[in-house]
């Protein structure tokens, strides 16, 4: 079966590495998409006992199960204080409002219509609540553009709409473009219309990038679970996690024989052939492939670690299996049930998401639910 081993300890030191790099800021986390793939109870449970106070989710059922994931945590020293904030970032209907009071969630409203729903909604529950809110910034994806901006500071300023947040989102902060810049200009103008609400736009790069884009509150990502935000800050991240899998079977197969589905790779030369019980049904993709699928000419397959070496991936990854040339490593160096590191501290998981053609999101936010979460507080991985 395959295996993601969480460091738990390297998490907490990467939000405490993102939350000392803005003093002036809280620091908050993203744990949507279950955590980045690794549990969302889990991680929130971790950076809860680190003092992070504010979460953010993507959907309201997320969020209703992260608060009660952390309704079950012991209180101490960095939680006593007050209920984490829970941030809902997209979204809004009529019926999810019901769900965002009962359970303490903080919707992000990103449209009018967001806003129209969410004070219906207060009305018909007699009740109050504050809310986020979105601007659009230039990234045109979610957010208040200019004149519903103005609109809403003036529903605001009746004291119609209780804000506690206005925040926007980058859109190419790990790069060196003018756009983080002149994103931060446009955001300055439309939060200048809230004149005292906290502010938030950093994401994990956007830490990177120093105070003039901290604000009163940072929301990092990726950085959290040991992915890259940007150059230069590969070397302050900790590794979080790695995905192993067993060695099936060793097998020797002639120069000149065809390996996997499509006869996509042709020997060269006689070949070792580890069979590992992974596949693309666990999240590890089949664009990963040594050869065979769309694109490969242009870059190398990925490789993983078996005996402390490098080896790389031979022909198409399928449903449930990888093969991995292992001509190269001593012969009694592979054997069944040796494991395999597919990413981790000595396969950085960038690394595997360049031979992939995506991100290392989607491969964590895309390991299947057969892949076994282990979380370890017992030191590094490697």
């Amino acid at each position: 079966m395959p295996v993601v081993e969480i460091d738990r300890a390297a998490l907490i030191a990467n939000w405490r590495m993102l939350d000392s790099r803005n003093p002036g800021a809280r620091t908050g986390a993203a744990v949507k998409a279950n955590g980045y793939g690794l549990g969302a109870a889990e991680v929130a449970a971790a950076l809860s006992e680190a003092g992070c106070r504010d979460f953010f989710v993507a959907w309201a059922e997320e969020g209703a199960a992260l608060r009660n994931s952390l309704d079950r945590l012991p209180a101490n020293a960095s939680t006593a204080s007050a209920a984490p904030r829970i941030y809902v970032l997209q979204g809004l209907e009529p019926a999810t409002v019901p769900l965002h009071l009962a359970r303490n969630l903080t919707p992000v409203l990103s449209t009018p219509d967001d806003i129209a729903v969410w004070r219906e909604g207060l009305r018909a529950a007699a009740s109050k609540a504050p809310a986020a809110l979105q601007l659009e910034s230039g990234m045109n994806r979610l957010g208040l553009a200019a004149e519903d901006a103005r609109s809403a500071a003036d529903i605001a300023a009746c004291g119609e709409l209780d804000l506690c947040l206005v925040m926007s989102h980058l859109a190419s902060a790990d790069e060196a473009t003018s756009q983080s810049a002149e994103q931060l200009d446009r955001f300055r103008t439309l939060a200048g219309l809230f004149p005292s609400i906290p502010r938030s736009f950093a994401n994990s790069a956007g830490v990177f990038l120093g105070p003039d884009f901290a604000f009163d509150l940072t929301r990092p990502g990726i950085a959290l679970y040991g992915g890259e935000a940007g150059p230069g800050s590969s070397e302050a991240i900790r590794t979080v996690a790695r995905l192993t899998a067993s060695v099936l079977q060793v097998r020797i197969a002639k120069a000149g024989e065809a390996v996997g589905y499509g006869a996509a790779a042709r020997l060269s030369r006689d070949t070792r052939i580890a069979t590992v019980g992974i596949g693309y049904a666990d999240g590890y993709h089949r664009a990963a492939s040594g050869a065979g699928v769309g694109m490969r000419q242009l870059r190398p397959g990925a490789e993983a670690i078996l005996a402390g070496r490098r080896v790389p991936v031979l022909g198409r990854v399928s449903m449930d299996l990888t093969l991995l040339d292992v001509t190269d490593l001593p012969e009694d160096a592979v054997r069944p049930g040796a494991r395999a590191e597919f990413f981790g501290p000595d396969m950085p998981i960038d690394a595997v998401a360049t031979a992939a053609g995506t991100i290392a999101y989607e491969l964590l936010t895309g390991l299947g639910p057969r892949v076994k979460r282990c979380w370890s507080s017992d030191g590094p991985l490697n």
